[in-house]
């Protein structure tokens, strides 16, 4: 199978592979990783919509500081290739199973049907940003939603953060970390939404507060230079903070019946500590299982899942030759 598809067709595998991965970022390579050294016949099916694609690096991850997230993914294909694992670059839209245990079916954008005895949902979540003129396009730049991904890169610079919900006030708090000069802009939360232990803590940290709507970024040069409020006033900023509104992709989970858990950050899966889900056969790794989920901690989870597979299928097959 190719990397990528130029018109649909439509074709199925007969002999399904023994686990199909959907999504090929850092859950969905690990578990290639761990499943091509285990000998397992594995196919990755691979959108191509990481989500720190605004990101020009990715950080925090430990010999992999400062690596491009593209030039990341593009070793971790390199890598899965060495042990045989199969990778193509296409959208499942949708998935069916034969029985109560047996084969999973992925249909895919291009009109392919693939089939596998188990599946790892590695799909993730998209971002959507508030709506205010001249963010989006700054995004992975300097308007950020994480420190721990961005805020040495930025530290002591002006910071803004942008309040999406009450929740923000934890954003401002933890980036009064990187930078003494912080103003939280409320935009569309109400200054009696905050607690007074809010206030409080605002205060201790240095942290002023601004009531009123962004109306638009202010970009100067190529560099953000601060936000503009609905009554016209504008403050200086060299970086905005805010956090995006988590929309997890859960389609193929929901499909299968998989049992959702409604979190401030969305709706993911009910899973066990290796990923499983509530379906037998399906475990999900990454964003796709929860919100926070960093690139190192994707990677993990995607290792742990596959392992965990692997032995499961051992033992499941062991068990059949036995009859039991």
């Amino acid at each position: 199978m190719t990397e990528a598809h130029t018109e649909a067709r439509t074709e199925v595998f007969t002999e399904p592979y023994e686990v199909i991965v959907v999504g090929g970022g850092a859950a969905g390579l690990s578990a290639g990783l761990v499943l091509g050294r285990a000998r397992r016949r594995t196919l990755v099916v691979d959108a191509g919509e990481p989500r720190n694609t605004p990101s020009a690096h990715m950080q925090g991850y430990l010999t992999r500081d400062g690596m491009s997230p593209a030039e990341f993914l593009a070793l971790g294909r390199a890598e899965t290739a060495r042990y045989g694992v199969e990778y193509v670059r296409d959208r499942a839209v949708d998935v069916t199973r034969d029985g109560a245990d047996g084969d999973f079916t992925v249909e895919l954008a291009s009109g392919t049907a693939v089939r596998a005895r188990r599946l790892i949902v590695t799909t993730g979540l998209k971002d959507e940003l508030p709506p205010v003129p001249g963010l989006a396009a700054r995004f992975g730049r300097d308007v950020l939603h994480c420190p721990y991904c961005h805020g040495w890169e930025v530290r002591d610079r002006a910071f803004g953060v942008l309040a999406t919900s009450p929740l923000s006030v934890h954003q401002a708090l933890i980036v009064s970390q990187w930078s003494k000069d912080v103003t939280l802009f409320l935009h569309t939360v109400d200054e009696a939404e905050l607690s007074d232990q809010d206030l409080r803590r605002l205060a201790a940290a240095g942290v002023a507060v601004v009531a009123g709507e962004v109306a638009e970024v202010l970009v100067e040069e190529d560099r953000l230079t601060g936000v503009r409020l609905a009554d016209g006033s504008a403050h200086e900023r060299e970086v905005l903070f805010t956090a995006p509104r988590a929309l997890p992709q859960t389609g193929l989970l929901e499909r299968l019946g998989a049992e959702l858990n409604e979190t401030p950050f969305g709706a993911y899966p009910v899973v066990d500590p290796t990923g499983l889900t509530s379906v037998p056969g399906v475990w999900a790794a990454g964003n796709a299982m929860g919100f926070a989920e960093q690139v190192v901690n994707a990677a993990a989870g995607g290792y742990r899942a596959a392992a965990t597979l692997n032995g499961e299928l051992l033992m499941a097959d062991l068990d059949a030759s036995l009859g039991v």
